[in-house]
């Protein structure tokens, strides 16, 4: 037969789409075509597969004229997971394996000169995309990619080291086994059920000494997945509080588990020592606005996707781009991030709570009693004139870290563990999902009408403090929230006026110079 058919996927954003793998082999002039908007890695292929195929010690139809086409014609394809398919077609169109019995498969991975079959990324985000269409397919796919697949439940995987242990699986019926199959050969891997009691690789929350003002309010934060802003002089411990952060938040289901595995995987660094471990990103401040939203072509995920159901930790943050900076807004407030090119758009996950660091001042000591401010009043201002009021604004709590004196640092017991706490988040995160199916954080305007609503003296206390801040609508809602996570901490129903003031305190502006 001179035309096979072999299944595979290209990767668009999270979405994993089916892509034919088409080879006809005719008489004429030997050449060999590739055509269906491939780019230029996939072009590539052709030397690799015909290396690959003739150092196996297989025939390659040098004297045909071959055409492989990936269909549909439309959709980008991009790296080297296309080698296996093609050379599996141009194989099975030669007739040196059986094309009929490649139905039900689909194949990824890149190919050595040799026949070695190499990792490919977003292997995990193919599995997840066969998993939630429903298809009954079957995945052949390198070392360490398909252990990455066999994370989804219900993945039918095969690993296969050589090219040659995949041919010998499609021979057809009554052919001699010449040749023998490469290394440890064909091994079908059965779905994986990994330990989820992990909460997180990051440090305790012990090692920090006093601050107890500030390890509240990142309680606070974890019990409602709402985003923080840490200000303080430098050594105060900032970053040492932020690091920790992830260690305050419950373990991870298998479907959080599973969504940013398969983002981790599409970036090609997801491990498997990482599975069921929130991420914790931490870009440095000279990131660019792509590299924290994401971007390129095909688009890739940037740090906010990276950090989805986990961390994103900003330090120094006026030091930060200002267009990298705004350009955190809308994730912050939807959770989602759209990236719109040309021709297409990608869309990736991008929940993560946002915890942010900075200094007051240039210096780093205004309203330090520790040492004195050298700053003059214009320089604080458009030092924090870098960040923007709707940023501040989508901030849920602005909280201030003072430096601990060097007696106290000394003689300050430990304080409670991260398990401790993370015990009292996971319960307030219970009685959240119980009552409204989300997170405080996520929660719109008829949600707080109905999940957050206040007796009249709580309402008119809130009412009247808004009215003098000038806080704007947004931000009397953040604080309804945050009161909400209050009540939840302490096992109420109702939210108290000690809640909204408790709240109340973590929407401060920031310090004017004094």
């Amino acid at each position: 037969m001179s035309l096979a058919l072999v299944q595979s996927r290209a990767l668009m954003g999270l979405q994993a789409s089916g892509v034919t793998v088409e080879v006809h082999l005719a008489n004429g002039l030997p050449s060999f075509t590739l055509v269906g908007l491939a780019d230029v890695e996939v072009k590539e292929a052709r030397e690799r597969v015909r290396s690959a195929i003739q150092n196996a010690g297989l025939a390659f139809p040098s004297n045909k004229r071959i055409t492989v086409n990936l269909a549909p014609a439309d959709l980008p394809k991009d790296s080297g997971r296309f080698d296996l398919p093609i050379a599996m077609g141009i194989l099975a169109a030669s007739g040196q394996i059986d094309a009929a019995r490649l139905r039900g498969f689909e194949f990824a991975g890149e190919l050595s000169l040799s026949g070695e079959l190499r990792p490919v990324r977003g292997a995990l985000a193919m599995s997840l995309a066969l998993h939630l269409q429903a298809i009954q397919a079957r995945m052949v796919l390198p070392p360490e990619s398909a252990e990455e697949a066999a994370l989804v439940p219900t993945a039918q995987v095969y690993r296969a080291k050589h090219l040659l242990d995949v041919v010998q699986q499609f021979l057809p019926e009554g052919a001699s086994e010449s040749t023998e199959p490469a290394g440890e050969g064909w091994t079908a891997l059965q779905a994986q059920s990994m330990d989820m009691s992990v909460a997180s690789l990051a440090g305790d929350l012990a090692d920090v000494k006093g601050q107890a003002a500030t390890k509240r309010a990142l309680e606070i934060a974890a019990a409602g997945g709402h985003s923080l802003l840490l200000m303080g002089p430098p050594g105060s411990g900032k970053s040492m509080l932020a690091q920790r952060f992830a260690s305050l938040l419950p373990c991870m289901t298998i479907q959080e588990s599973l969504e940013s595995a398969a983002i981790a995987s599409l970036a090609g660094n997801f491990k498997l020592s990482q599975w069921g471990v929130r991420p914790t990103r931490h870009p440095h401040h000279t990131a660019s606005a792509v590299a924290l939203v994401g971007g390129g072509s095909p688009p890739r995920p940037g740090e906010i996707s990276l950090a989805h159901n986990g961390v994103l930790f900003l330090d120094e943050l006026p030091e930060f781009a200002r267009s990298a900076l705004e350009s955190l807004r809308e994730p912050l407030e939807t959770g989602l991030i759209t990236i719109a090119r040309a021709a297409r758009r990608a869309e990736f996950p991008a929940r993560f709570q946002l915890i942010a660091a900075m200094n007051p001042c240039p210096c780093g000591y205004l309203g330090s009693k520790i040492k004195s401010c050298r700053c003059t009043p214009d320089q604080v201002s458009r030092y924090q004139g870098k960040l923007s009021g709707p940023l501040l604004d989508r901030i849920d709590l602005h909280v201030e870290v003072a430096a601990l004196p060097s007696n106290e640092l000394l003689r300050s017991p430990a304080g409670e563990t991260s398990a401790q706490i993370r015990q009292r988040v996971t319960e307030a995160r219970d009685r959240a999902l119980k009552r409204q199916g989300k997170l405080n954080q996520a929660l719109g305007a008829q949600d707080l009408a109905e999940h957050a609503a206040l007796i009249d003296t709580t309402r008119q206390f809130l009412e009247t403090a808004a009215a003098r801040l000038g806080w704007s609508a947004r931000s009397t809602h953040r604080t309804l929230k945050l009161a909400r996570s209050v009540a939840d901490l302490a096992g109420s129903g109702t939210i108290e006026l000690t809640h909204v003031a408790e709240a109340m305190q973590y929407r401060r502006t920031l310090r004017e110079h004094a």
